[in-house]
């Protein structure tokens, strides 16, 4: 009997299989192999009680791609939320986000919600930073249901990570989604306007059939020790168009006179806000690697 793993917690993986949900242990046989079933995993199971619905993991399914953050297998594509304000959008650990997935081949929207609380041109400078650099824009306000049509259509017989810091509306979402998720919904703190996390563990919820959300904790950082310092230029897609009029080969875009970005950026044509985020992480990583 084939299904997929929505859940793990402590050993234990709930499995769909149609409308059902067995909660099943892996065999040993993974272990032996150092294979560790993820949350999205296809897999066989053998039902041990029908009752009670348990039952054993007997075989992962041939994956089409594992992220590292957060674990997962078979992912489509990923939706980060950020609060367009309350709190202001931490435009570094979106970038940092969208690295981290880029490198995995994931596609990513970029989501902004509470689009009720923001002014005209702030909702414009955003769509403008984010479409400029090759990822689809959405906005909505899901307090008020605006914009679910849209995230619904997007997530259609897909699997979805939806990601992003705690207090920006995740839980909200995912209840628009579906209501019989019952998620507990995390208020914002007043002083800091950072939100309580309300996500405890990665768990994949079936909108319908064949349309999963993944949704994951909400993070307040990102490392990104898996990138060397050369590489992080090229998630930086919209300063592409610019590196051929660079006079030195392998530019960083940082010190180097002649430089086409920084020419680009000095026009306008590249976000000063994307362009700090990159320097700051190529230094980052630079500093890294002299320890």
């Amino acid at each position: 009997m084939q299904g997929k793993i929505i859940k793990g917690v402590a050993g234990f993986y709930d499995v769909v299989v149609g409308e059902n949900i067995y909660r099943c242990r892996a065999k040993g046989i993974f272990r032996n192999q150092n294979v560790k079933p993820l949350v999205g995993d296809w897999v066989e199971i053998e039902i041990l009680d029908e009752k009670d619905m348990e039952g054993n993991l007997t075989k992962i399914l041939s994956r089409s791609n594992e992220l590292i953050r957060p674990a997962a297998a078979n992912v489509d594509q990923a939706i980060v939320v950020f609060a367009a304000k309350k709190p202001k959008p931490n435009y570094n650990l979106l970038d940092r986000f969208l690295m981290t997935m880029e490198k995995q081949d994931i596609p990513v929207i970029v989501c902004f919600n509470k689009k009720d609380l923001a002014k005209e041109k702030e909702l414009e400078q955003l769509e403008t930073i984010y479409e400029n650099c090759g990822h689809q824009v959405v906005f909505i306000s899901a307090r008020e249901g605006n914009g679910i049509d849209e995230i619904r259509d997007l997530i259609q017989g897909k699997t979805t990570v939806l990601a992003g810091p705690s207090g920006v509306g995740k839980s909200s979402l995912m209840n628009q989604l579906n209501p019989d998720a019952n998620m507990q919904v995390g208020a914002v703190s007043e002083k800091i306007h950072r939100g309580r996390h309300t996500t405890r563990h990665t768990e994949l919820i079936m909108i319908e059939e064949g349309t999963f959300v993944l949704d994951t904790p909400g993070f307040s950082s990102l490392f990104i020790d898996s990138f060397e310092k050369e590489e992080v230029k090229d998630y930086f897609r919209e300063f592409a168009p610019y590196e051929e009029q660079c006079r030195f080969l392998g530019c960083s875009h940082t010190h180097e006179p002649d430089c086409g970005v920084k020419k680009a950026l000095e026009e306008g044509k590249i976000s000063r806000i994307r362009y700090e985020n990159y320097v700051n992480i190529y230094q980052e990583l630079k500093e890294k690697r002299k320890w």
